[in-house]
């Protein structure tokens, strides 16, 4: 894989993210909105339905940018688990 290809691939999976936290937010917002606006006629699991949905496409997302960095560190000729990450954990 090119490094043009690995800063493309890396980037698509940043924008999806992001999307993704947006239509989160998004969807919390209207939640509230229409929650208030409708009292006890809120479709309370469809919402919790979709917000589900959000948050399996963000695991989605973490795992695809997980494996995309694992087959960057063979491609350089490190093993995965042998790296270790500075900083917070």
């Amino acid at each position: 894989m090119s490094d043009a290809a690995q800063r493309e691939a890396r980037r698509a999976l940043n924008r999806l993210l992001r999307a993704l936290g947006k239509a989160q937010h998004e969807l919390e917002a209207t939640t509230g909105a229409l929650r208030h606006v409708e009292g006890r006629d809120f479709p309370t699991a469809d919402f919790a339905a979709a917000e589900a949905h959000i948050a399996t496409l963000l695991a989605f997302v973490d795992e695809q940018a997980e494996r995309l960095e694992e087959k960057i560190l063979q491609a350089g000729g490190l093993e995965p688990g042998r790296v270790r990450r500075s900083g917070g954990s």
